[in-house]
């Protein structure tokens, strides 16, 4: 397995007060799986990938990712969020050469592999662009190409798409399956979005309100390669979506409850 989730619980103090994240969490991913986590706002999908990731430390239970439990930031993964990160006064590619240099990759093979990446994410002729001279969704292209740079082999994405429009959130969901099929790395993903999760998954975590347990675990089967453009018309489709959202809205009615 690539990531072990044992019993995990995240309790936070806010004013004094103590909050339950998560509660006796249990969840195994396996290499080169593509997991997707839905759920209402709160529910602790952030919380339990920024444990995964190192930044947080759990309060109870043990996260192993790659066999080694997780204890301090985890330089195993790669970590890419809704805000893109990118440096604006570094061009495109120089961005995306950062981790590359930081590892200590020659100056010679960091280009070469940065070429590499931004042909792959379809931004080849864009290296000498700044992040203010991109479209939204080409900073997007850039900050996945910057994440696979060092080439991890677990993906954690925190709603990376959140906040481009529909189209282009198609495009990119796109970008990222054709990279996945090729490279078939092992991805978590965070997102509101229903149907995102379902036309990208192997498999969608549904969490429940606060404090975040495992409400649902439904397995995708559509057929690979996914068609973004098209799966989500298919009966089968709306079938799967119908039984994630009767799991998930009771959930969001508890929290607006609240």
């Amino acid at each position: 397995m690539s990531i072990e989730i044992r019993g995990v619980t995240k309790i936070f103090v806010r004013r004094g007060r103590e909050v339950v994240a998560l509660d006796d969490f249990h969840l195994s991913v396996a290499d080169g799986e593509f997991v997707a986590f839905a759920g209402p706002s709160g529910c602790g999908k952030s919380t339990l990938l920024n444990m995964v990731a190192g930044i947080l430390e759990p309060t109870g239970g043990v996260i192993e990712h790659d066999g080694k439990v997780v204890q301090g930031p985890n330089r195993a993964v790669g970590y890419m969020t809704q805000a893109d990160g990118l440096l604006p006064w570094r061009t495109a590619e120089d961005n995306v050469i950062l981790p590359l240099r930081l590892r200590g990759v020659s100056a010679v093979d960091a280009r070469q592999r940065v070429e590499q990446l931004l042909a792959m994410v379809n931004l080849s002729g864009f290296g000498k662009h700044f992040p203010n001279e991109l479209s939204g969704g080409m900073r997007k292209r850039v900050a996945l190409a910057q994440v696979l740079a060092y080439d991890p082999g677990t993906l954690l994405m925190d709603e990376p798409f959140g906040a481009l429009d529909a189209q282009l959130k198609l495009v990119m969901q796109n970008e990222l399956l054709n990279i996945w099929e090729q490279r078939r790395k092992t991805v978590v993903f965070v997102t509101h979005d229903l149907a995102e999760a379902i036309a990208l998954a192997d498999r969608v975590v549904v969490f429940t309100g606060r404090p975040g347990r495992i409400k649902l675990e439904e397995h995708i089967d559509l057929d690979r390669p996914r068609d973004v453009f098209r799966d989500r018309f298919t009966p089968r489709f709306q079938e799967i979506y119908e039984r994630i959202w009767q799991a998930l809205e009771p959930e969001i009615k508890k929290g607006e409850a609240l």
